[in-house]
């Protein structure tokens, strides 16, 4: 921002308008003459009069307080037409800019030149309570100060921040079946949860009934054991016939009242827990998972059937849980599962569900399943060990037999290995020997740090290598590289291999072999929780490394 510009009083008048209209118009349109609107008058005036004269202008305000309604009051930029920008730094200041070159001037209100307006210094300080101010004195010396209290400066407007707002693609949410932008998620921020209005709850009325009268009926829900520290478990499943021997075992369980068949259900169109939860499950259920079977304790859980690589439709499964009501717990994204272990969880929150939140959480899982399991392809793997120092034999190879238990971990094999040295012209003839062995993924180890000797980057450039994207927020492992030569994946594992026993490699692995293309994008994802802690004794995959 250049030099600034001191002010002189100038006249009274605010635009078109007298003093006293002025204080009328601002009435009229923000429900009282505001001291800060009546000054933010004086300002936009102030800011407008550098402009030369036919400019198409916008504005940028920097408090939401009175002043953005002197700019609307007095320019054509307003909220609505989205010319007028607030960015609410807390600063009394606004900026009107050429809407094409983003030059202009910002006009604030400068505390110095408040000392000879003791009424208006006090009101912009807040060292005087609102009752003991001097209403009068205080427009009196804002009509007497008119502009003289304000600072002008050229200034230009970043890029960023002349770029008009876009609304973007519209969505009909499925939620309440209104229009809102498609970006804000599955579905709309007021079904959300961020409505400014009291719902009226529709939850049912149940009655219960005292267990010493609940003998002969059936019970609605599955009634729970817990032993502490020993077992937990269905006692009762619901449809179970409550005998009078039971009234004991039900009253050491906790359970002086129940929800019983006939007597106990709800008026109106509401679904069970049970129904629910099994609806829920089979919708978000994809590729590679089967239900757990009925439900349990108002459960259904989704397994594997198959091992693979677990992925989650996380902005979905967050649409979902944003429906009061209803519930859905899963393991991490990208994670390697095994066959028959559980992945995901949902159920309803209450026994009876409401027809309306029931049919909304459905057709937030229609648009395709939560959860799949992606095969992770039998690799035929190329390892290719670069470094002079290894290839010369002046230290030994470590880090073929790492790579190789990684991948054979995943039963994949290792085809063939060829060691270079540090050479691009190296590098690039070996990646064709790997290929022609029939090797569907390199991998490269070392060679992709700042040295001058590591080339392996350059080498892998020169034998094909496309879509490449190097260096991830990951440590260790930070300088890993993955792509595609022709047909076969790459993945660069770096010198840190040798030393951590996880890196980005055991993230990088399972995604490539089970046929996701990472984008910077999806690397970008990794940056919260892919900070190891180097545990003397390594859990991984059990720690939060990568999640």
């Amino acid at each position: 921002m250049s030099k600034m510009t001191e002010l002189k009083a100038h006249d009274s008048s605010i635009g078109p308008h007298t003093f006293e209209e002025f204080l009328g118009v601002a009435a009229a349109f923000h429900g009282n003459p505001a001291p800060g609107l009546i000054i933010g008058g004086f300002m936009v005036d102030a800011a407008r009069s550098m402009l030369p004269e036919g400019t198409l202008f916008d504005a940028v305000v920097e408090t939401k307080k009175c002043l953005p309604d002197a700019v609307q009051i007095l320019t054509p930029p307003s909220y609505g037409n989205g010319w007028m920008r607030v960015i609410n730094l807390g600063r009394y200041a606004l900026s009107l800019y050429d809407k094409f070159t983003g030059q202009g001037y910002r006009a604030w209100l400068d505390p110095v030149h408040l000392g000879n307006w003791p009424e208006i210094q006090a009101w912009f300080l807040k060292t005087k309570p609102k009752k003991e101010q001097d209403r009068a004195v205080l427009f009196a010396e804002i009509k007497a100060a008119a502009r003289s209290i304000c600072l002008l400066a050229p200034v230009t407007i970043r890029p960023a921040f002349m770029i008009k707002p876009n609304m973007g693609a519209i969505a009909v949410c499925p939620a309440c079946g209104e229009g809102y932008p498609k970006a804000d998620g599955a579905i709309c921020r007021g079904c959300a949860g961020e409505a400014p209005y009291v719902i009226e709850s529709d939850s049912p009325r149940l009655r219960a009934v005292p267990v010493g009268e609940a003998a002969g009926r059936r019970v609605l829900h599955d009634m729970t054991r817990i032993v502490p520290g020993e077992s937990k478990g269905v006692e009762f499943e619901a449809g179970a016939d409550i005998h009078a021997g039971d009234v004991c075992r039900l009253q050491t369980m906790g359970k002086n009242s129940l929800y019983v068949e006939d007597l106990s259900e709800p008026l109106g169109d509401f679904v069970h827990e049970n129904e629910a939860a099994l609806a829920f499950a089979q919708a978000m259920a994809g590729v590679g998972l089967v239900t757990s079977g009925p439900p349990r304790e108002g459960k259904v859980e989704l397994v594997a059937e198959a091992g693979g690589l677990l992925t989650v439709a996380r902005d979905r499964l967050v649409a979902f849980n944003c429906i009061e009501g209803v519930m859905c717990a899963s393991r991490q994204s990208h994670l390697v599962v095994e066959a028959g272990k559980a992945v995901a969880g949902c159920r309803a929150i209450p026994l009876y569900l409401p027809r309306r939140v029931f049919d909304v959480a459905m057709r937030v899982l229609a648009d395709g399943p939560l959860f799949t399991i992606r095969p992770i392809r039998q690799t035929r793997a190329g390892v290719l060990v670069t470094g002079t120092e290894i290839y010369s034999g002046i230290i030994e190879d470590k880090f073929e037999p790492v790579v190789r238990a990684k991948i054979e971990a995943l039963a994949g094999e290792v085809v063939a290995v060829r060691k270079v040295p540090d050479d691009r012209a190296a590098v690039a003839a070996a990646v064709a020997e790997l290929l022609a062995a029939g090797a569907d993924l390199i991998v490269t180890t070392a060679g992709l740090s700042v040295d001058p000797d590591d080339v392996t980057r350059q080498g892998l450039d020169d034998a094909g290598l496309t879509d490449a994207v190097h260096g991830m927020p990951v440590l260790p492992g930070a300088m890993a590289i993955v792509g595609h030569i022709g047909g076969a994946d790459v993945i660069g594992v770096p010198a840190c291999a040798l030393f951590h026993r996880t890196t980005s490699f055991d993230l990088l692995l399972p995604r490539v072999l089970a046929g996701l293309t990472l984008t910077r994008h999806d690397l970008a994802e990794l940056a919260e929780g892919s900070m190891c802690l180097s545990c003397r004794s390594c859990t991984y995959p059990k720690c939060p490394f990568g999640k």
